[in-house]
């Protein structure tokens, strides 16, 4: 995957988590939901790549299933956005 696509998605992760999270704090929502708030600190500045589990449990704790997450996610993608051109 090309540096610059794989910074897009992490960049649109960050948007996301800080978008869903609102004003809840970090070290809350980490506690609750078993994610350290490191995590959540470096997800939030596009610097951590998530592991599957730990969009699922952000997933949870934003009480949504993982299809839903992804649908917020891909808001904050550009429009038609593809790891692969064609």
């Amino acid at each position: 995957m090309q540096k610059e696509k794989k910074d897009i998605i992490l960049n649109a992760v960050a948007s996301t988590v800080k978008r869903l999270r609102g004003t809840k704090s970090q070290y809350l929502l980490g506690g609750e939901y078993d994610i350290p708030s490191s995590v959540l600190s470096e997800l939030e500045r596009g610097l951590k790549d998530p592991q599957l589990t730990t969009l699922f449990k952000l997933a949870g704790s934003f009480n949504m299933t993982i299809s839903q997450f992804m649908a917020e996610l891909e808001k904050d993608l550009p429009e038609n956005f593809m790891i692969f051109d064609d």
